[in-house]
């Protein structure tokens, strides 16, 4: 018995090690590179190293704000908030006389994505502009320490290098794109730290609780929402992408502990057919200074296998289809501080260097490749005119006639997509479907948006390659459910003047203060919940069970009934609940009597 207890307990002791926190030494280059004394350090602001505890958002949030304050270099401003109202940042990087000119950097940006305005620009002198994401899975948590160490050396570093990067680069840092997941796991692994770091890989500390810390506060993957745009954090972070259009956009993620480092280019087979070949083989120069990168400081890596370029609502690939270049990062992720791996044990140190190596080699790479970046993009939107007079379907048309807020959040979702959307002239017929002007749109393929709307409205159903890491069909119309059909150059005549202004539908309800009951159908978009609140309300409500006719119009089978007698509100206060539902809710509310 004795011998089996000291047994298990050498066994517990092999994998406790005192591994010691790395300093600022650890990640940062040092060759001709001098460090700015009164720029803070991360541990003079956090009280502790980069990567001996998980960053919590509030800390990371605190010391980028004491950067910005210091440095003549960076401005730091909150472009939304999560559900729990945590602040998304941006932090905006360049040389002080760049930051002077700043509006006027980025209108003559703007314009190499305007085929009437781009010809005439010269991109010899133009910088160029790199979004830099980090930690969209908030458990994926290296890439958002790794945006500590990279702030810290763009405020503080000093010599030619870093000024020759600042001037011909605007960087965006965006340092951790889920806050509300990364401070859930940040608790968790923190918690569960030991002084003598565990390296069991069956340690609590590496087995997070469900729902874990990937997902936002209501268990959304962001990183399956830059296409989709739902979610508040998405929200902010389009809006951002298109005032900037970068060149390159970064994603830092984490995968399994056995593995090592990826980065793009994905499996050839799998790109998107949309997405030109000449993205393609600019994601592979850049490569070639990860790896460069890497190779120096002796890490493992790989590409062009595993992952794809396919689905355009990811951090990675929704870039390809606007311009720039996306490049997913994947390191094996410790999921704590240290874990025992086939390959050894892995530090979350060690997944920080890498994340922060990369991502200099980024713009190392987006210096040198600086010219041809801006050109490409250039040559992007250029081609959207020609692209759309190759294209048989001339247009898309699209419209719900029974739902029009259905028809608002689609507008919305495409607006957010800088898509230009326009009125239908008149009444259309395609095929077996009828489009009514009052409720249907066009979207024409000859515009700046031409390979987008394409990856939204295209029904793709042929593949060089059917194996996926990822979503294969993503066909927005049928995902909202509206009926939409392909146009040809007739029909596309039929477009009237552009949406500008996409206002929420408007509610009415029809008919005076009623004593019988009121009624509304159940094939409007907020129906649900409309009928929440009024549940809430504690009122008795019914549902139609077979179509009928009601002051000479018809209503199907669904519709909601609120009898006002025998209620728990007066028919004064019910009356005044179905005004707020009808207004609220872009619903018609009828009253009957």
């Amino acid at each position: 018995m004795l011998k089996s207890v000291l047994l298990n307990l050498f066994g517990v002791l092999l994998f406790c090690t005192s591994i010691q926190a790395q300093n600022l030494d650890y990640y940062l280059p040092k060759a001709n590179i001098k460090y700015n004394p009164q720029i803070p350090t991360p541990k003079s602001v956090l009280g502790h190293e980069v990567g001996e505890f998980h960053v919590t958002h509030d800390k990371l949030v605190y010391y980028l704000q004491k950067l910005a304050e210091v440095s003549d270099r960076m401005s730091i401003e909150t472009y939304a908030y999560t559900h729990e109202k945590r602040p998304l940042l941006l932090l905006t990087i360049s040389s002080p006389e760049n930051h002077a000119n700043l509006e006027a950097i980025q209108q003559a940006h703007l314009e190499l994505s305007n085929p009437q305005k781009s010809a005439s620009l010269t991109t010899q002198n133009m910088p160029a502009v790199v979004l830099q994401g980090y930690s969209v899975h908030g458990n994926e948590a290296s890439g958002a320490n790794a945006a500590l160490v990279l702030a810290y050396y763009l405020a503080a570093a000093d010599g030619e290098k870093i000024d020759k990067l600042l001037k011909n680069t605007i960087i965006l840092l965006d340092p951790v794109y889920n806050p509300d997941g990364l401070n859930r796991f940040a608790t968790w692994v923190n918690m569960h730290k030991s002084k003598n770091l565990n390296t069991d890989p069956n340690s609590r500390e590496f087995h997070e609780v469900w729902p874990g810390g990937r997902t936002n506060h209501y268990w959304f993957d962001l990183n399956r929402d830059w296409l989709l745009v739902q979610q508040p954090e998405s929200k902010g972070r389009i809006t951002k992408f298109h005032e900037w259009k970068p060149n390159i956009l970064t994603d830092h993620h984490e995968m399994g502990s056995n593995s090592s480092f990826f980065f793009q280019p994905g499996v050839p087979e799998r790109t998107n057919p949309i997405t030109p070949v000449k993205n393609q083989e600019i994601t592979a120069k850049i490569a070639e200074f990860h790896a460069k990168a890497l190779d120096k400081i002796g890490s493992f890596y790989y590409s062009k296998e595993s992952f794809d370029d396919f689905y355009y609502g990811k951090g990675s690939t929704y870039p390809d289809v606007n311009g720039g270049i996306g490049i997913l990062f994947e390191q094996a992720s410790s999921r704590g501080h240290a874990q025992e791996t086939q390959n050894g044990v892995l530090t979350f140190p060690f997944a920080i260097r890498n994340h922060f190596t990369t991502s200099l080699s980024t713009l190392e790479a987006a210096q040198n490749l600086r010219v041809e970046l801006l050109d490409y993009q250039r040559e992007f939107y250029q081609q959207s005119t020609k692209l759309a007079n190759e294209n048989s379907v001339k247009s898309y048309v699209f419209g719900d006639k029974y739902d029009r807020t259905r028809n608002f959040h689609f507008i919305e979702l495409l607006q957010k997509h800088q898509i230009e959307v326009y009125d239908l002239k008149e009444n259309l017929k395609i095929d077996k479907q009828t489009f009514d002007k009052n409720t249907s749109y066009i979207v024409p393929l000859n515009q700046a948006q031409h390979r987008l709307i394409k990856g939204i409205f295209e029904k793709q159903t042929s593949f060089r390659d059917s194996i996926f890491y990822d979503v294969s069909s993503w066909t927005l119309p049928h995902a909202f459910g509206i009926p939409f059909a392909e146009l040809n150059t007739k029909d596309s005549q039929k477009k009237g003047s552009q949406l500008i202004e996409n206002s929420f539908p408007e509610g009415k309800l029809h008919g005076e203060r009623t004593n019988y009951a009121y009624l509304f159908e159940w094939d409007e978009y907020y129906a649900p919940r409309a009928l929440n609140k009024i549940l809430s309300a504690g009122l008795r409500v019914k549902v139609a069970q077979a179509p009928f006719t009601h002051n000479r119009k018809s209503f199907d089978r669904g519709t909601i009934l609120i009898p006002v007698t025998g209620q728990e509100l007066d028919g004064l206060q019910i009356h005044t609940l179905m005004q707020e539902l009808s207004s609220k809710n872009g619903l018609d509310i009828y009253t009957t009597k």
